[in-house]
């Protein structure tokens, strides 16, 4: 392996950054410069460079050793976002754990520092694909997997399998007080109200279908643990319905909220949790499924009630 090393003496007319130091030494595109540091083939004044916006003033000696045969990639970055987690990746779509209290996408307020921004970023550090594209939601105090796509047309057919109700969809839920059925179906039609709200009223052209099934998970003294099954994914659907049934989902600020409270929930997020996800990967056609584990308190919530 021929090895070979170029240096560059700062002067005041390529102060600034390092970056754009060996882009005009080597010729490189950005992507290219990325990949030589992730690779410690740049040092500034003989220490290593470990970013590529390191800056550089004049007297300083940038070096560059790198094979002129072989092409440096950007190595993968380590995901370390408290947002959300990495679920799965490939080069079509990206499955994501979300936490709560963030933004799935702006809202007409147009928001910053949404799920999908911040997943883009994630994007733009470890592939050429810098953004995200919108196939699915969750609301901004629910936590669980969203898939993106990486591509629009990948985007597109995964949201046509979601208008044919083709992706399973689970929630595992903590709701007010203890549900006497075992299981059951909630359909209505949710209409949204001037301050965004979401309520069931008759069908008419300006309302939308909403199915929910549940399954009676666990028992406390005074609340109940679901999991829940959509037919269809409408907005607030879940947290309407187990409302309207007089179970409200625990730490909703929008319905029921008195019968919402509870006095060991203190949380700001509501108990609601999006757990699997299953659907067609919209190239391979193979089925895939994820399952994320219960957050750590709800856990706790439960393990305090039995």
């Amino acid at each position: 392996m021929a090895m070979t090393t170029l240096s560059t003496t700062i002067d005041a007319g390529n102060a600034g950054r390092v970056d754009l130091v060996v882009r005009q030494r080597l010729g490189a595109s950005r992507s290219q410069v990325r990949g030589l540091v992730d690779h410690g083939c740049v040092s500034i004044n003989g220490g290593s460079c470990e970013t590529i916006a390191a800056p550089v003033a004049a007297g300083d000696i940038v070096s560059i050793r790198y094979d002129p045969t072989q092409r440096y990639h950007e190595k993968k970055k380590r995901q370390d976002d408290r947002t959300f987690s990495v679920s799965f990746e490939d080069d079509h779509l990206i499955v994501v754990n979300k936490s709560a209290g963030l933004l799935t996408v702006p809202t007409d307020k147009n928001e910053s520092n949404t799920l999908v921004e911040r997943v883009s970023i994630y994007l733009s550090h470890s592939r050429r694909i810098r953004e995200a594209w919108v196939v699915h939601r969750l609301d901004r105090d629910v936590s669980g997997l969203l898939v993106f796509g990486k591509h629009k047309p990948i985007a597109d057919r995964l949201i046509a399998q979601f208008k044919r109700r083709k992706p399973q969809r689970v929630y595992a839920a903590i709701v007010a007080g203890v549900m006497s059925r075992a299981d059951g179906t909630f359909r209505s039609h949710l209409a949204t109200g001037k301050s965004l709200e979401r309520f069931s009223t008759r069908p008419s052209r300006k309302t939308e279908e909403a199915i929910t099934h549940y399954r009676v998970r666990g028992r406390m003294s005074d609340t109940t643990l679901v999991e829940v099954t959509l037919d269809t994914g409408k907005r607030n659907q879940i947290r309407v319905h187990f409302a309207d049934a007089g179970h409200p989902v625990l730490g909703d600020p929008r319905y029921k909220t008195k019968q919402a409270m509870h006095p060991r929930w203190i949380r700001k997020r509501i108990a609601l949790h999006a757990k699997s996800l299953g659907f067609e990967h919209p190239v391979t056609g193979q089925a895939m499924t994820f399952e994320s584990p219960l957050p750590a308190v709800m856990e706790k919530f439960l393990a305090g009630s039995r």
